[in-house]
């Protein structure tokens, strides 16, 4: 029965929503978290703090509580103006026609990853020996010149793991959009068994989905990390069938030898 379901048309059309708000949401985590781990480097007192204050806060309440909180912006902010204060607003925008329950789920989720990502870019930065930043400074380049060319490069090989995981993670996390009527793929689940009431069969096929992307996503994954671990580590080109046979020969206990 759940079989069914899997290649229903519905079902289809959540997981791609469910993959598009994944997509989104970690290039807003981590464009904004690469901002963060640099600011957190700052020789300026005020910007270290400003960065600090946004991951504290973030991390420090729950997902659900930050979508929750954007979707009913409006009832707190019925009018967005942005301009200075004291004169005339530059625009002024309806928070109702803004902040739809997409909109939301983008910021909640967006805004939530970015405090997590600004910890693993900062962990990455800091495993560059402060060495070559100092023998790139001496040959003239400029710190975004060394950023760009010397220490992101270096500095993927600790990000792209925990990166992996928090892409997987978020693919999951996204299910918590539902609560907002965002049509990912747990909420198209719902919204079937509340009316044929084949919960479980349904759970099960949105499981699976779920389980589909998620492989997918760590086959990306491992695919990236070979890429940027290339000349740091030693590569295995034995076969993959030899290493099989190699592991199947480990269960097999020798013959003991007949006594005479």
């Amino acid at each position: 029965m759940a079989w069914d379901y899997v290649f229903s048309r519905q079902l289809a059309e959540g997981a791609l929503m469910t993959l598009q708000l994944t997509v989104i949401c970690m290039v807003i985590g981590v464009a904004l978290g690469i901002t963060l781990a640099i600011m957190r480097q700052s020789d300026l007192w005020l910007v270290r703090r400003a960065a600090d204050l946004y991951v504290w806060f973030f991390r420090g309440t729950p997902v659900l509580v930050q979508i929750i909180f954007w979707f009913n912006l409006a009832a707190l902010y019925p009018v967005i103006a942005v301009g200075v204060p004291g004169l005339e607003p530059w625009v002024t925008l309806d928070a109702n026609t803004i902040i739809t329950p997409m909109a939301a789920a983008l910021l909640a989720l967006g805004l939530n990853e970015a405090a997590y990502m600004s910890e693993i870019v900062r962990a990455g930065l800091l495993s560059v020996d402060d060495g070559q930043r100092e023998a790139a400074q001496s040959l003239g380049m400029s710190r975004a010149r060394i950023m760009r060319r010397i220490v992101l490069p270096q500095a993927m090989r600790v990000i792209i793991p925990p990166t992996g995981n928090e892409t997987i993670g978020m693919l999951k996390t996204t299910a918590l959009v539902s609560v907002v009527a965002v049509a990912d793929l747990l909420y198209v689940t719902q919204t079937i068994y509340s009316q044929t009431f084949q919960t479980i069969p349904l759970l099960i096929a949105a499981s699976i989905w779920y389980i589909t992307l998620t492989t997918i996503l760590s086959i990306g994954q491992a695919r990236l990390e070979k890429r940027y671990s290339r000349g740091a580590h030693e590569v295995d080109t034995t076969p993959w069938t030899h290493r099989v046979r190699i592991s199947l020969a480990r269960f097999h206990a020798p013959v003991p030898r007949r006594l005479s």
